[in-house]
């Protein structure tokens, strides 16, 4: 009886994964794509990482099983990463001041 009920979880239906298959299928067919076509500059990169994101997500949501869990849960693995990118950002945002103000301040150099 009780190894009849640790065996009874939440399942899902097969045709769920299968799609989700799919989907990561054409996102790499279009990350591939943006090379074969040679796309270049922030658009290319833009257009990587996006795919990227969409493929990472899906993975964690439906493989990882991450959709069914607590909200309590989800927050605790996805904000601390977001917070890093949001504070990446903000050094970066901080450097660029920090070049400017030092070359308006030393001077540009030889």
């Amino acid at each position: 009886m009780a190894q009849q009920q640790a065996h009874s979880g939440q399942q899902h239906p097969i045709r769920l994964y299968m799609v989700v298959w799919g989907l990561l299928f054409v996102l790499s067919t279009f990350s591939y794509l943006v090379d074969y076509l040679g796309i270049q500059s922030y658009l290319r990169w833009s257009l990587i990482l996006l795919f990227m994101v969409l493929k990472a997500g899906l993975i964690v949501a439906i493989f990882m099983h991450m959709a069914w869990e607590r909200l309590a849960l989800i927050y605790a693995i996805l904000l601390p990463p977001v917070l890093v990118l949001v504070f990446a950002a903000l050094m970066v945002s901080e450097s660029h001041y920090t070049l400017l103000t030092r070359l308006a301040f030393f001077g540009g150099g030889p």
